[in-house]
């Protein structure tokens, strides 16, 4: 795990109160001096007013998308290390969080051990593999529903897409997820 150095100013920016006092004392024992906001705006305030070191942001917020907050956080400070903390991840989410700036993207409930190691990891290339991957069928269903939702959820618009039958398709759309 990286060091947080003397850098350890900490922005966390999640809707759920319970999940987001629990994250601020356990990374208050890992020595960060942490402040918290609730919202998108509480959240924009923060990263106007002081810019943090390093930052956690909630994908969904109850008044907006976290990506925002990201983009205004790395809009405030190149430096920053921003994680990316959602319970509805999928591929389009986790790249769009880094291409607004996030370092890092995980899937909730992460420990604060996880969270520390995503902040301050600077050597590692890579993330190291999940232990319980996506299989092929769940990582297709998920492409399939991104684009789905990108045609505005219009099938035809869709199956031509993705060169694949209508009907076919609605019957894909029909079916619940495929599990991990």
């Amino acid at each position: 795990m990286g060091e947080i150095g003397e850098k350890k100013n900490l922005l966390i920016v999640d809707d759920d109160a319970p999940l987001r006092n629990r994250l601020a004392r356990a990374m208050e024992d890992r020595g960060f001096t942490v402040a918290t906001a609730a919202s998108v705006a509480e959240g924009l305030a923060a990263a106007r007013a002081a810019p943090p070191d390093y930052a956690v942001v909630d994908l969904r917020l109850a008044d907006g998308n976290g990506l925002e907050v990201v983009e205004a956080l790395r809009e405030a400070r190149e430096d920053m290390r921003i994680v990316m903390l959602t319970g509805y991840g999928n591929i389009a989410t986790a790249v769009a969080a880094v291409k607004a700036g996030a370092v890092d993207y995980l899937a909730k409930p992460a420990d604060a051990d996880a969270i520390t190691a995503a902040l301050t990891e600077r050597e590692r290339a890579l993330p190291p593999p999940p232990d319980d991957p996506m299989s092929a069928d769940r990582v297709r269903w998920e492409h399939i529903q991104r684009v789905y939702e990108q045609c505005d959820r219009n099938v035809s618009e869709t199956a031509r897409r993705l060169k694949m039958h209508r009907r076919t398709l609605q019957r894909i759309l029909a079916k619940y997820a495929p599990r991990s």
